[in-house]
Order: C-alpha cells, then sequence, then structure tokens
C-alpha cells in the first residue's frame, strides 16, 4: 500500500470505535479527511452520531457528507476525538499542526474521554522533533514573543530555525482564530512534557502543537497492514 492507501486504512479501522449515540470529536489533516468520509458514509447508512468538527475544513467536509455537527458549546464533553498526527512517539507524545488547526485540536482532543490517533506508518517515530514543531501565535508583538520562544526553548534544550509559516504568496499563513505559526526544526525533542511547559508559558504563545498524555490509541497504517497501539492504563 501506498501513503494514501495506509491511511485509509488506519481510517477505517478507527471508524470500528465509533458506536451508536457518541458524540465525537473530528480531526483535520489528510488521514483525518479519510475518517470523515468513511463515517459520512456509515451515517447515510444509518448510524446516529454528532461530530464537533476541529476546523472551517473540516466543517465543510463532515456537513456534505451528512454528519449532525454541533458545537463545544452546546456539547462541551465528546466520547471520542479521531484525528491524525504529524509524528508519534511511543510514549504517546505526538506534534500536531502541520495543517494549521492544532489550537482547535487540542480543545476538542481535552474535552473528549478518549483520543484514537490514525497514522500512516511514516509518522510513527522513535523520537519527536524531525517534524518542525508548530507553534501558534498572536500576531500582536509578534517580535517580542519570537524572542521569548527562543528564550523558553533554550531553557529545555538547544533550538534551531524558528520560520513564520507563510502562504504561496509569501504572507503569513493566518489560522482559523486569526493567528500565525511560527515552526521550530528541532531536530528531536528528548523531553516533550517540559518543553510544552516552557512554550504554554509564553505570553503570546496561543497554543503548542506537541500533545502530551491526550492520545489513548494508534492506529499505524504500513505496507503490511495495521497494527493498533494502546496507552497502558496507569495504576
Amino acid at each position: 500500500m501506498d501513503a494514501d492507501a495506509q491511511k485509509r486504512a488506519a481510517a477505517a479501522r478507527a471508524v470500528e470505535y465509533v458506536q451508536p449515540g457518541m458524540r465525537l470529536g473530528l480531526g483535520t489533516g489528510s488521514t483525518a479527511k479519510h475518517f470523515v468520509d468513511l463515517l459520512g458514509e456509515r451515517v447515510r447508512a444509518g448510524l446516529k452520531v454528532v461530530g464537533v468538527p476541529t476546523s472551517e475544513a473540516t466543517f465543510a467536509q463532515a456537513k456534505a457528507c451528512g454528519i449532525p455537527l454541533t458545537t463545544l458549546d452546546e456539547t462541551p464533553e465528546l466520547d471520542l476525538t479521531i484525528d491524525g498526527a504529524d509524528e508519534v512517539a511511543p510514549d504517546f507524545s505526538m506534534i500536531k499542526g502541520g495543517g494549521g488547526a492544532l489550537l482547535r485540536e487540542k480543545i476538542v482532543a481535552s474535552a473528549s474521554s478518549r483520543m484514537v490517533v490514525i497514522v500512516d506508518a511514516t509518522k510513527w517515530v522513535e523520537t519527536l522533533g524531525r517534524f518542525a514543531l508548530p507553534v501558534e501565535v498572536t500576531p500582536f508583538g509578534y517580535g517580542a514573543t519570537l524572542r521569548a520562544i527562543e528564550k523558553a526553548i533554550g531553557t529545555v534544550q538547544s533550538g534551531g530555525p524558528l520560520k513564520l509559516r507563510q502562504t504561496k504568496d509569501g504572507h503569513p499563513f493566518v489560522t482559523d482564530g486569526g493567528h500565525w505559526i511560527v515552526d521550530a526544526a528541532l531536530g528531536r525533542i528528548d523531553d516533550p512534557k517540559a518543553l510544552a511547559r516552557a512554550l504554554a508559558a509564553v505570553p503570546g504563545v496561543m497554543e503548542h502543537g506537541l500533545f502530551v498524555d491526550l492520545a489513548s490509541v494508534v492506529i499505524i497504517g504500513g505496507p503490511d497492514g495495521i497494527k493498533t497501539v494502546e496507552r497502558p492504563v496507569s495504576s
């Protein structure tokens, strides 16, 4: 299977976790897109669920698929979120935000009882960091925030180039929340929890792409089939 087929296979396995009556968080990105398509097929066949999309793009897709939608204001507690990731490590820490929806994705995941992550095999890594870490910032005071991010990273580990994400025409990429994204090319992240705490403390940082202690199941689509990894239950 090529990478896209691996993603769809992982998404198909994730659909098996959905039960009638569930309140679902609907992720954003190429793998989550497959899940929304497959969920839509089940909804059209009679499955009763309601979803909270994590981006305007997912909202439009889910609506077109006929999936009933709600908001976290109307439905503040969710049963399950299904989403992709840019990298997942064996300790279940993740980097997300390559698609620019990390703030809403983290809010929705945090409101869910469980999070199932679907990825192709290239996203399962020994150590996070090869994929640049997205950090969502407010445009106000961008220069000061950038310096503060560099300092925060330096308190935990060696830094790397920070680059403002831009559109093809050279303008800053703007998230659904009206923020900008800085991509931090760190190479490796040995202590995701410590780095997450340091970045969260920076004024001007709206959210960062380190998702720690959120995923409970990772479904990996590989060339030889599907592998499901479950996070050990804490005693």
